[in-house]
């Protein structure tokens, strides 16, 4: 007999606001979608990853006491931000994360491995819309400000990594004016 049934408790919920989505079932609903080309599927996924986000930070409120030692997001020393972040990203199976700020007001988190790319689609842009989203609501809530995420770099298209770019919404918006107007974000970030 098992411990669990001689116990009679059932585990408990990995999380209260999750479901278990294998990978393979995620990027098969994603690419469905794009592959309709409907003309709103970008931002259908952007706005499916800004709910999922809002929920994934509640399951990061939870799973930080037990990593981290603190009760709340804001008691976590800011030192520690960026491997908490890849600690709990990694265990929830997004991928590896690395962060890094650039140029003083933009933060970019870099992964060689993030769930919803597709390597080898070679989709000529980036590609991850409902992780924009997903990211957007999630930094948001930790920030307790408004953020705005940008993909400038996505496995899809063949790069070696998805580069997401977080800041104020107004910082990225000039970021990606300057990127229509032909130039590359290093350059608009002065790197």
């Amino acid at each position: 007999m098992s411990p669990l049934a001689a116990s009679n408790h059932a585990p408990p919920p990995l999380a209260p606001h999750c479901v278990a989505l294998g990978k393979g079932g995620f990027l098969h609903l994603r690419n469905t979608l794009l592959a309709g080309q409907s003309p709103d599927a970008t931002a259908q996924l952007q706005a499916a990853g800004a709910a999922a986000g809002t929920e994934l930070f509640s399951v990061f409120c939870a799973w930080l006491p037990g990593y981290a030692g603190v009760s709340q997001p804001e008691d976590l020393d800011a030192s520690r931000l960026g491997d908490v972040l890849a600690a709990f990203f990694r265990n929830a199976g997004w991928g590896s994360v690395a962060l890094e700020p650039l140029g003083g007001a933009v933060l970019a988190f870099d992964s060689p491995d993030w769930v919803e790319a597709s390597p080898g689609a070679n989709l000529g842009v980036p590609s991850c819309y409902l992780t924009t989203g997903l990211l957007t609501s999630f930094l948001t809530a930790l920030s307790d400000a408004p953020v705005a995420v940008m993909e400038v770099e996505c496995r899809s298209k063949n790069d070696r990594r998805c580069r997401f770019l977080s800041g104020a919404p107004e910082t990225l918006q000039a970021l990606y004016d300057q990127l229509l107007e032909g130039r590359a974000y290093q350059q608009a970030l002065g790197l």
